[in-house]
């Protein structure tokens, strides 16, 4: 597959930087500052951070399923002490071609909320991660950044945290989608999912992203039409093993994206 080589070139290639914080222009040469906003304890016992990702002009990162061309964030928490779970809440991404392929991303500026849930909920977190993630302008590349905090037990909301969590897609019920159903069938070397989700149209300019919850088993670009009242996105899905494999369509995850609105759809039934 054109994806698994690119990565694997670009595996090759990777550059390796701490994370460095402020809020001014980049110094000369730099793509990205990647640092942690603290952010705060919630009512519910968890902590609400985010990732920041700071970018030099005409460069963009990508979204947690970037297209055929991106790079896929992955996030390493195995240094951190006092974290349970951690929930990603990302903010709806941008449509970007380039070279006739399209990816899915953010330019200028990504603030990414990240939910920690603290194994004990009285003592501070102490935050070590490390981040591997693409960016992109003429050509794409890996950055691999460690980044850190404390967090401590009590904190203030961030506008900016804020901003980001009401940039996320809206549910399938809250744009109105009354169905949806998936249908499987087997090929050489995996399986094709068609999705048939009915739901108003968002613009001229849909797109559809099925996702499967493990980022070992490729996924296509969905090849997406209108039928009626129904959205149809067709994706097909390769797993290392390339053979057909056993798919729980409750575990799919769907986004569609047009008109400047983006809605997130959680699983399908057969």
């Amino acid at each position: 597959m054109f994806k698994r080589l690119f990565l694997a070139v670009l595996a090759a290639l990777v550059l390796s930087q701490p994370a460095a914080a402020g809020d001014g222009p980049l110094s000369s040469g730099k793509v990205a500052d990647v640092t942690i906003l603290p952010g705060w304890r919630t009512a519910k016992g968890t902590h609400l951070t985010a990732l920041r990702i700071h970018l030099a002009p005409g460069w963009k990162t990508y979204w947690r399923a970037p297209g055929e061309g991106g790079i896929p964030p992955q996030f390493d928490w195995s240094g951190s002490r006092n974290i349970g779970a951690v929930a990603f809440h990302w903010p709806a991404p941008h449509v970007f071609i380039s070279n006739g392929m399209r990816t899915l991303g953010y330019a200028g500026e990504l603030i990414l909320p990240i939910e920690l849930t603290p194994r004990d909920p009285n003592a501070p977190i102490d935050l070590r991660a490390a981040v591997a993630m693409g960016v992109c302008q003429d050509v794409c590349m890996p950055m691999a950044v460690q980044v850190s905090a404390d967090l401590g037990t009590g904190g203030g909301a961030d506008p900016r945290i804020s901003a980001a969590l009401a940039a996320q897609p809206i549910s399938g019920r809250q744009a109105g989608v009354t169905g949806a159903r998936c249908t499987v069938e087997p090929i050489s070397d995996g399986l094709r999912v068609t999705a048939t989700l009915s739901m108003p149209r968002l613009g001229a300019d849909e797109i559809a992203v099925i996702e499967h919850p493990d980022q070992t088993i490729w996924v296509s670009e969905s090849q997406v039409r209108r039928q009626g009242g129904a959205l149809v996105a067709v994706s097909e899905m390769v797993p290392p093993s390339n053979r057909p494999f056993t798919l729980d369509r409750s575990r799919l995850r769907i986004t569609v994206l047009g008109g400047g609105r983006a809605v997130d759809i959680a699983g399908c039934t057969g």
